[in-house]
């Protein structure tokens, strides 16, 4: 039963009362306060999407012939969610996704920007980032940080192509007015490949002169997917049955979320699994990392499999099921929670 007042429409005021605000450039709260604070519950304009990774690759093939790397920058197919209009680059309200695409031989020049950003490998191999001096290489499932403000740089030294999925808070920072980026001379890598991963190999292991010195906010920057499958496995052999296996990227130092507007997540489902997840207040996208699922956001049904995308507006209730009843499937999910927590909003509902 919907409670709430009913509120007074534009139209019955005077036209000279409006045309007097809209000179003085104000406007009337309460004809529009419902699309701002609707009653009883949020009305976002996320819808569930589902992107096929099968449409998106030999689009963004062409995308390599059609756009050469120099005038691209970035070469990015977004997956724009149509809720939000296909202009808006968002894939949820916070959260903007793209497949991004570099050939052999190429080099995404060196830049940094205010938004901060994460690379998930969909494909492909000798890719690589270099991030503030270190360069880490760009493996299938592998996750890799940008933080807001790092200097960060793509290249290619293998052969065919390599695609990653990017995911940033793009939306949330553009929204503040705050988005830029600046352009940087290319980076000389300062210290072994891959260091962060080597110094924070093993959960619970940390160098022990990180205790005494200040290690950066950031001190891993990238989470090898096959370390990542072992845990899940290893997770699920200690989770009873419908109970999610789901794992939390973190920073090793703090235990707290790796950035702090966005979480990121890996979840497993065991053959022939099918799970409610917890409903909550997030916005979410999940990325098929293996496998073939089933999954329904709110009353849209969806099939997905290898690479593919999915989004969910806040406050969905989404069920995930995998269609292999021997092999288990992965996914990544990447979320706005860490932001709602920080600012009091976070709420979490029975299932």
């Amino acid at each position: 039963m919907n409670d709430a007042p009913k509120l007074g429409t534009l139209e019955e005021l005077p036209l000279e009362y409006r045309t007097a605000l809209t000179t003085t450039n104000l406007v009337p709260l309460w004809p529009s306060l419902r699309g701002f604070l609707p009653h009883g519950h949020p009305a976002p304009q996320t819808v569930p999407t589902h992107w096929r990774y099968s449409e998106i690759r030999p689009l963004l093939l062409r995308a390599g012939e059609l756009a050469p790397i120099e005038k691209a920058e970035r070469r990015v197919l977004v997956l724009a969610n149509p809720g939000h209009g296909l202009d808006g680059l968002h894939t949820t309200g916070t959260i903007y996704c793209g497949m991004q695409l570099i050939l052999p031989g190429e080099t995404a020049p060196n830049h940094r920007h205010t938004p901060s950003a994460v690379r998930l490998v969909v494909e492909g191999e000798g890719g690589f980032t270099v991030v503030n001096g270190e360069r880490l290489p760009m493996n299938r499932g592998d996750l890799i940080l940008t933080p807001s403000m790092n200097w960060h740089e793509h290249g290619h030294a293998g052969s065919g192509p390599v695609v990653w999925l990017d995911a940033l808070d793009l939306p949330l920072v553009f929204s503040m007015e705050a988005s830029y980026a600046i352009e940087g001379a290319p980076q000389r890598v300062r210290n072994a490949p891959d260091a962060s991963a080597t110094r924070y190999r093993r959960a619970g292991l940390v160098p022990y002169t990180s205790l005494d010195t200040q290690c950066g906010d950031y001190p891993l920057l990238r989470w090898p997917w096959h370390e990542v499958r072992a845990a899940l496995q290893a997770l699920a052999s200690d989770t009873e049955a419908g109970q999610p296996v789901h794992l939390a990227y973190v920073n090793p130092q703090t235990g707290a979320e790796c950035l702090p507007t966005l979480g990121f997540s890996a979840l497993m489902l065991r053959p022939g699994e099918e799970l409610a997840m917890p409903r909550d207040s997030a916005s979410a996208v999940y990325h098929v990392v293996e496998g073939r699922i089933d999954a329904q956001i709110n009353h849209t049904a969806f099939a997905a499999e290898d690479a593919d995308v999915l989004a969910a507006a806040a406050h969905a209730k989404v069920r995930l099921a995998n269609r292999s009843t021997e092999k288990p499937a992965y996914l990544f999910k990447i979320d706005d929670a860490p932001l709602q927590r920080k600012i009091g909003i976070y709420e979490s509902f029975p299932a």
